[in-house]
This record gives structure tokens, sequence and C-alpha cells, in this order.
């Protein structure tokens, strides 16, 4: 009897740990099912140009639909892809498409054709077709995955995007700008169930805009992994609402949602960490959240001797979200924040208490070489150029930017002004407008919202039904930061204006409209959205038709003002809080004033590459503490020896002396933000301008007659990358005399050769007349420049790129991938 309790006891104990063993696996089960993981999804997509025939077979019991003939369903049975070919309907084949890896731009790609039809109005997408194209995926999600919430993120599509998988539409996103989350985990196979094919059509024969739009999957695209309780899409939202150099209160709201069959009791735990990792601050709740549903937790936290966020100091903290079950952490999330007050007002923008006038730019979001499809590395490199200018402030226009382009604001610096896409109340209008709001409003550099640019409607009574739903809705999911539209008219119809908290001008120079409204309306607080509009052509000093060129010595546009001249208005008129100058950048379309053989603009302070045109020294004088001096044209002025040539300039200093060859030809003194000018005879050899402050010499700028071009030079932004297959080395190439001297009408064909662990992505010369393909080895130079992008692979070593042209000494650049 004894014996028999004995061996009952162990067999007890047995059966316990047994039991215990087991419950200690199914809790580290559940632990690994629940952890979040936001994996990249840009690699090894393949790609079709053009339309398909979709043939969908359904079958009892069967798949049907628009997977292809390499997978296999449960049932063994394979399903194809039709696709159109001459109207012969066809199975798949792999040699239809091509491997690429996102972000990827199909449009760039192609070539230009002579055809005004193409886009909204005439050269408006830069002389590039547009059309349909697809995007198809190969993936495996393996069996511990089950039990998972698996959705995917898909940044920027441009536009009209249906997704289907494993042959079952998924949905359907119209607009090109903003984001789109299908959830895929009901229609996923898991581990041994198979292969999932993910497709994409996207249909970008439709315009949004007036500029270069691009086609394809543009931005990045991401695969996220959640327990069934996690937090929602973009489900925190942070805010500072009182702030003191002693201490910084922060609010904190955090949506979760249980999309499982069983309550959850959780523990929400929200960590404040500083820049270098310091825990600051921990606050922590319980919640219980029943079956398919949300609840939104508020939390109240606080920074000591908090460090502000400015464009000179660009601070940033981070909230670390838990969530917990039992003391296991079933999802987490991080969020991005900074510390900073800003407020318009009707006597200027002030920013931590300070006044802050905005010395901004607005720009598109297209590059050399990249079109729309622009690596994180080159929003990094804009920015930086941006700031070495001067600039402080940012316009997304006309549509929401990517994502990345927020982050190096905050990381950077820099203040923007964001901006939706169209002036719309619908459905779609608003839920646009919603993933703006909730995607974004967590930025510390996002300052003030833009909800329409030149809308036909601004001013009128239907415009202004759709401004106030559109203002409350903003108002309700951010109530921290204004409103303002970008308007070119309307500003005092149909209480359009009432509705907003700053009133935007473009171009309200025109009549000195924002000067009589400040009279008539003295407590409106106003922002001028958009400036300047000068257009020229990097190192051209001749307006030229026939090529579209346009002179750097010209006037402009008739509705424009010559560079930093928009900036004296700001200076004058501080009531107008700053400005956005049109535009930091060239971009494809909207060739102005010329159309064929134009394919970009011209409206930049750089041009297309990131190269500084001459109005660029306006700017950088007006708005940094930098002496400045700068005169141009070049000193290449073959066969006009003895000729009358003007000579223009742009500085802040009090005077500014030129010289010719030692020389003087006299001094003029600088009007603040106003361009300055000589006429003298040219002839070969130095120009020289020497800036005088208080009677002494602190800058000078020395320009030479170059020799013949003998040399490619290069430079890149960097010699160290990341071998991680998106790190990108922006290598600018200039064309030199044997002297090292700039030969500033250079236009050598400049080719390239790379070995190593890299591949080139792009090439550019800001030439807006240059019709050579982005996508090559090779590129003419354009009065002195051009510019090659190469990307890294995932493998670390020693990348070398060569730049060599006809009779000119070549040069290697050796980047170190690591």
């Amino acid at each position: 009897m004894i014996r028999n309790i004995q061996r009952s006891g162990i067999l007890m104990l047995i059966i316990h740990s047994v039991l215990l063993l087991t419950a200690s696996a199914q809790h580290v089960q559940n632990e690994a099912i629940s952890k979040r993981s936001r994996e990249n999804f840009d690699a090894g997509w393949q790609f079709h140009k053009g339309d398909i025939a979709m043939k969908r077979a359904v079958k009892a019991g069967k798949y049907g639909g628009l997977t292809d003939s390499k997978v296999k369903v449960i049932t063994g049975e394979d399903t194809t892809i039709a696709y159109s070919d001459k109207n012969k309907v066809a199975p798949f084949k792999s040699s239809d498409w091509t491997m690429v890896n996102l972000p990827h731009d199909w449009c760039v790609e192609g070539a230009f054709v002579h055809d005004n039809t193409i886009g909204s109005q005439p050269a408006a997408n830069g002389y590039l077709p547009v059309g349909i194209g697809f995007y198809r995926k190969e993936f495996a999600i393996p069996e511990t995955d089950k039990g998972k919430k698996i959705s995917i993120e898909f940044d920027g599509i441009f536009r009209n995007s249906t997704v289907w998988l494993n042959g079952h539409l998924i949905g359907n996103h119209q607009s090109g700008y903003t984001p789109s989350n299908y959830d895929l985990t009901d229609i996923l196979r898991y581990g041994n169930e198979g292969q999932n094919v993910i497709l994409v059509k996207v249909d970008a024969t439709d315009y949004e805009g007036w500029w270069y739009e691009g086609c394809g999957i543009y931005r990045h695209v991401w695969l996220i992994k959640t327990g069934k309780l996690h937090v929602g899409r973009f489900g925190t939202y942070v805010t500072t609402p009182a702030v003191s150099g002693s201490e910084a209160v922060v609010d904190i709201k955090t949506t979760l949602q249980n999309e499982g069959k069983v309550i959850k009791n959780i523990t929400l735990t929200s960590k404040i960490i500083d820049g270098k990792g310091t825990l600051l601050n921990t606050q922590t709740s319980t919640q219980t959240i029943t079956p398919f549903n949300e609840v939104e937790i508020s939390q109240k936290g606080g920074i000591q001797r908090p460090l502000l966020w400015s464009p000179e100091s660009p601070n940033l903290y981070k909230i670390l979200t838990e969530v917990k079950e039992n003391g296991i952490i079933i999802d987490n999330y991080e969020t991005t924040f900074g510390v900073r007050t800003i407020e318009v007002t009707n006597a200027g923008v002030f920013l931590n208490g300070k006044l802050y006038p905005i010395k901004g730019t607005a720009n598109h979001q297209d590059f050399a070489g990249v079109g729309v499809a622009v690596p994180d590395k080159i929003n990094n490199y804009r920015i930086k150029l941006l700031k070495e200018m001067g600039c402080n402030g940012y316009r997304s226009a006309h549509n929401p930017p990517t994502p990345e382009l927020l982050e190096a604001c905050d990381r950077l610096g820099m203040l923007v002004l964001d901006e939706n896409r169209l002036l719309s109340s619908t459905e779609d209008g608003m839920k646009d407008l919603k993933a703006l709001l909730y995607r974004d409003r967590n930025h510390p550099s996002v300052f003030m919202w833009s909800l329409e640019n030149e809308e036909p409607l601004q001013g009128n009574i239907t415009g202004t039904r759709i401004l106030e739903t559109m203002v409350h809705i903003t108002h309700s999911i951010d109530p921290t930061r204004p409103v303002t539209t970008a308007m070119n008219h309307g500003w005092n119809d149909s209480g359009y204006s009432d509705l907003l908290d700053v009133t935007g001008y473009n171009y309200g120079q025109r009549d000195m409209q924002y000067v009589k409204d400040h009279e008539k309306f003295p407590e409106r607080k106003m922002f001028v959205t958009e400036s300047t509009s000068f257009v020229s052509t990097r190192g051209e000093y001749e307006d030229n038709r026939e090529k579209g060129y346009v002179s750097n010595l010209g006037n402009g546009v008739g509705w424009g003002m010559l560079p930093g001249k928009d900036w004296e208005h700001i200076v004058q008129y501080p009531y107008l809080n700053g400005m956005f100058a049109w535009t930091g950048f060239d971009y494809r379309g909207e060739p102005t004033p010329y159309e064929w053989p134009c394919v970009t603009s011209h409206f930049g302070i750089m041009d297309i590459c990131g190269f500084p045109k001459d109005g660029y020294y306006a700017y950088q004088a007006a708005w940094t503490n930098k002496p400045v001096v700068h005169v141009f044209p070049h000193w290449n002025w073959q066969g006009k020896e003895g000729q009358k040539v003007k000579v223009q300039g742009y500085s802040n200093c009090d005077e500014v002396e030129l010289f010719i060859n030692g020389r003087s030809a006299g001094k003029k003194q600088v009007v603040p933000f106003n361009r300055f000018e000589w006429e003298v005879e040219y002839q070969p050899g130095k120009l020289e301008a020497r800036g005088y402050k208080a009677g002494k010499a602190i800058a000078k700028e020395i320009t030479e007659t170059s020799g013949a071009p003998a040399q490619v030079v290069l430079k890149s932004d960097c010699n160290v990358l990341q071998a991680d297959g998106c790190d990108v080395a922006i290598i600018n190439i200039a064309i030199k005399d044997a002297k090292g001297r700039l030969v500033p009408t250079a236009n050598n064909l400049v080719k390239f050769t790379i070995e190593g662990p890299g591949r080139i992505i792009g090439t550019g010369n800001g030439d807006p007349s240059s019709h050579e393909p982005d996508k090559a080895n090779q590129r003419k130079a354009f009065n002195g420049y051009c510019q090659v992008l190469v990307q890294t692979d995932k493998t670390a070593g020693e990348i070398r790129l060569k730049a060599s042209s006809e009779a000119l000494k070549s040069m290697e650049a050796v980047l170190i991938t690591e």
C-alpha cells in the first residue's frame, strides 16, 4: 500500500513536471507568435511592363485565380496567369518579367516622346510615357507564423493599384501618394501549404498632378507580423502640451486592437528614452480589451530639463511601447518624437519661444537618375544641400511625402509644411487625409498642415463646404498644429480663409495682395506658401529657345520674383511669417517657359542633380551669417574679346569690388536681397570679386578663364557605405583643365565602369533638355558637370568606379562597403 502511494506520488510528480514543461513550451511558443516584426519587403520582385488579360478559373474545391504555374496549391493543381500578347492568351512565362528591387519607377526607364498629350497638360510628365505594369513576388511564410496577424504596408504606389494574394483579390487603392495596408492573414499559405504569390497591378495612365509623377511601386514595402492583440496601425500619438526649461509634459495615447476571440487583460508600459538610449520615464497602465475591439489608453509622462528640437539642434526622444499579458511582452512599438513649441501668429513664427521666420523651399519628390523611386540616402542628401544654403523649411509640394523624407527632416533639422494632395471630402478623400494625419502627426519636423494647393474650387461656396469638413477632421485628429491651404486666388471669397488657422498666399506679391489683406484683416495669420518661380538653366547666360535654355542674367517669368527679392518681403512684412520658394530643385515635367525639347523644369534654385545655380547664392546670402560673394557669368567667352559683358552678383557684404586681371572695375553698394551689376569689357584671365564689411575685405571669389578639357575629376559624398543593398554614393563629376580649373562649357561624354559589390542605378547632368537615358553607364557633362549614383550590394568589400572620357585623364573613386 505504501509502495502504491509512493508510486502514485512519483507518477503525479512526473505528470506535473510534464505539464509545467508543456506550459513553459507553450508560453515560449506564444511569446514567439506574439512579438512584432517589420520586415523590409523590397527585394526580389518581378516586373512586367504592359497590361495583362487575366483569366480567372474557379472550380469547386480548388483555388482559382491569378497565381502562376510555378505555384502548387493544396490540391496539387496548377493555376496560371494569362497575359495579353497581340490579342493572344498564353500562360505565364518568366521571360516576360524582369527582376527588380523596390523602390522602382519604370517611367524614368522609358524613352522621351514628343507628345503633348502625356499628362494633365502639355509636357506635364516630362514627355515620358506612362502606362500599366504588374509586380509579383513569391515568398514563404513559416509554419510558426500561424496564429499571427500578418499585413503588408505599401508606402506609395503610383497609382491606382490592385493587389491579389494567391489568386484572391485583396483590395484597391487609388491614391499615388498615401500608404495602403492589407491584412493577408487568412489568405497566406503557411509552411508545407506552399509558396505565396502576391501580384500588384499598377495603372498609372491617369494623373493626380501636373508634374512628373512616375509609375510603379516607388516607395518601400513592409511585411508586418504581430499577435492578435497589438498596437494599431499608426497607433500612438505623442504630444508635449506643456514645455519649460525644467520639464516637458509628455502625453501619450496608444490605440490597442484585439483581433482575437478571447478577452485580454494586458499591461501597457510606455518608456521614454533620450537620443543616447537612457531611460527617462516609465508609465504603466492596465486594461481589459474585449474580443474584436479596440481601446485608446492615455498616459502622462515627463522629461526633466528637456533638450528642445529645432533645425539647429534636432534633439529626438523615443517612446518604447510594450504590451504585456501575464508578464510576457506580446507586442512592442517604437515612436520617435521631439520636444518643441511652435506658434504661427500675425506677428511672426515663434519656435521654442523665439521669433523664427521660415526660410523654406517647396519641392517635388524626383531626382536625377532614379525618378520618384528615391533611395533614403538621396532624401538625406537633398535635405543637407538645402541646409547648406541656409534653408530651414521644406514644403512637400503638392502631396504627402515619403516617410523617410520626414525622418530625415526630424534627424537633420528641417521644418515641414506637410501637404495633402486634393481638396476632397469624398470617402476616398477623407481616407487619404486621415492616412496623412495619423502617419505624420508624431514628427517634430511637421509644423503645419496644408490641405490643398491652388484648387479651382478655392474661394467658392462648394470649396468652402469641402474645406470645412477637412478642417474639422484635421483638428479632431491633430489639434496641436495649424491648418493652411496654398491659395493663388479667392483669399477673401465665400468665407474660405475664415476656416483656416493660417491663410496661405501663393504669389501674393502680385498687386501686393497680402499687404492689402493685412490692412483689411489685421488679425489674419498669413504665410507665403509659394514665392519666386524664377526660371534659369544652370551655367547658361543667353536665352535659347531652340535648346530650351533660360539665361541666369534674365528677369524670369512675369508672375515671379528675382532670387532673394521674395525674402525682402518677409523682412519688410514680418506678419507674413516666412516663405517657400518655388523650388529648391529642378524636377521632371512642367518645363517653363519652354516645352519640347525641355523635359524638366527650370524653377530650381539647384538643378535636378543638386548642382547650385547662380540664384542659390542669393538665398545663401540672405539666409546665413556666412560672408557670401558670388558673381556670374563664367569667364570663358572666346570670340568676345573686347565686347561688353554683363557681370551680376549676390552678396551679404556692404559692398563688392570687381577686378579683371587685377584691375578694379569699381565697387557696388549692396542693397540687401537685391542683385547688383557691372557692364565690363571681356578680357580672358581672372575675374575676382571682393566683399567688404565696414571697409574690411571679408570674402572673395575668383573665376578664371580655363583651358581645354584635360581631366575627369570625381567627388563622392562619402567613402564608406553600408553593405545593405540600399545605401547610395552620390558621385559628382567635374570636367577640368590641366591646371585643375573647371571648364564651365564642357559637354564631354563620360563613361563609367564599376567593379565590386555595387551597381550604377542612375546618371544625370542637370540639362533640362537632355534626352539621354538616366539608366546607363555613361552621361554627357552639362556645363562642366554630371553625376552618377552607385548603390551597394549586400556584400562587404571595395567598389571601384572609374570615370573616363576620350582624350581626357580618367579618375577612379574607391568606396568601402561594410
